[in-house]
């Protein structure tokens, strides 16, 4: 039998015994939407929680968050019918600024600007990259009711009108992304990030959870502190089609929109595997390990203790985290990579380091990449050359009996036990 799973822009595959079983683990497969741009227009004609777009037609000033390129969002379907109702308003393009919410990756480049966003928008619109250690950038909003200081892109919260554009997906300790957090994490300094991201060691910070979650609750204070007017949030399949869209007050969209997401993306299994092969589903969420970790994290919720995960990103861009190749130095096993964070306190960048020694300090790790293999074992991720290689020195550790699962699109996928 062969297993083929997502790898960069293209796929991997390998071969095992016909006599072990192979379970597919995907969520139901749901169609995406016959005309997607007819569901964007719908969505923004019917605005939940109140919101009218006449409240907003002296707007002098627009503000939209959109996703870097580590994020699959249809922005060629959800921008156009958003700017044709900006222009119903008598706003000008001029008015109009686009902000990518990179949160603590890199500041993108111009060059890399036509990578997420239509030409046509390019030439139009005023578009800036977020950079969450430039302090010249960011305004102090105050703090949460959980201690998060709020230092937010200045001049995105000073705009009249404030909209995040983005996907609504599960999120391994947020629960879910969409509503404000693009804005809200995307566009804060560096501090709120840490200290956001810090409650990710609650035991209430789960993927797939939302009105219980810390973390998200915490990412909802700031988005108000912050003043965001609107969300437009599309559910994916996923084939990264368009199934559902949403508009409106961003807690009220979320509220809509999770048990959507749930529907679409949520999948549960029988008992725990001796062998789970998971990706993050292909470019761009297999870009650098800081993305495909979570492929990791989410494989970790079904595999059994002792078994074996083996990780399959292309991850050309490398770690995607200087700060986290900077800390890994030295580090010569996950039991002192989880005291040594434990000890100095909640970093990012370090977190991965972290999340990666929690997941794989419990199972055993071999990672199928195309990243610098020297690299990657400074990193413990235990490189192999290729899939198959990784599943002939997986399979001797299955138990009589064990089945082997597959994530292929593990980053959107909420796998659970039932």
């Amino acid at each position: 039998m062969q297993i083929q799973v997502p790898y960069g822009r293209a796929f991997v595959s390998a071969r095992v015994p016909d006599q072990t079983g192979i379970d597919i683990i995907e969520a139901p497969e749901t169609p995406g939407a016959g005309d997607p741009l007819g569901l964007v227009r719908s969505a923004l004609a019917n605005l939940l929680g109140g919101a009218k777009w006449a409240d907003f037609a002296g707007a002098r000033s627009v503000a939209i968050t959109v996703n870097d390129k580590t994020r699959p969002v249809p922005h060629h379907q959800l921008l156009p019918p958003l700017l044709e109702r900006l222009a119903v308003l008598g706003i000008p393009d001029a008015a109009i600024t686009f902000y990518v919410a990179v949160g603590t990756h890199p500041p993108m480049t111009r060059d890399e600007f036509p990578a997420i966003l239509p030409e046509e928008i390019l030439k139009r619109y005023r578009v800036v990259s977020h950079d969450a250690e430039n302090g010249d950038l960011l305004t102090n909003l105050g703090e949460t009711s959980r201690g998060t200081p709020i230092w937010s892109n200045k001049a995105y919260v000073a705009s009249d009108l404030k909209i995040v554009v983005g996907n609504l997906e599960p999120h391994q300790f947020v629960g879910f992304s969409g509503g404000v957090k693009g804005a809200a994490i995307g566009l804060s300094g560096l501090q709120t990030i840490n200290r956001n991201h810090a409650l990710m060691m609650h035991p209430d910070s789960q993927l797939g959870e939302y009105e219980t979650n810390p973390a998200r609750q915490d990412v909802e204070e700031i988005g108000a502190k912050m003043g965001i007017h609107l969300a437009l949030n599309t559910i994916l399949n996923q084939h990264r089609q368009i199934v559902h869209v949403l508009a409106g007050e961003p807690r009220a969209v979320m509220r809509a929109g999770v048990p959507l997401s749930r529907q679409v993306c949520q999948v549960g299994v029988t008992s725990r595997y001796g062998l789970i092969i998971t990706s993050p589903g292909g470019h761009p969420k297999d870009i650098n390990v800081y993305q495909a970790q979570k492929a990791l994290g989410h494989a970790a919720l079904i595999a059994r203790p002792g078994g074996t995960i083996i990780l399959v990103a292309a991850c050309p861009e490398g770690t995607g985290s200087p700060h986290y190749e900077e800390w890994m130095a030295g580090k010569r096993s996950y039991d002192e990579i989880i005291n040594r964070f434990s000890a100095e306190g909640f970093r990012i960048g370090p977190h991965k380091a972290y999340q990666i020694a929690r997941d794989a300090s419990k199972t055993r790790l071999l990672f199928c990449t195309g990243m610098d293999e020297h690299l990657a074992r400074t990193l413990l991720l235990n490189p192999v050359r290729d899939l198959q290689a990784a599943v002939d020195k997986a399979l001797p550790g299955l138990q009589p009996g064990e089945r082997i699962g597959v994530l292929p699109h593990a980053n959107s996928t909420i796998p659970f036990l039932k």
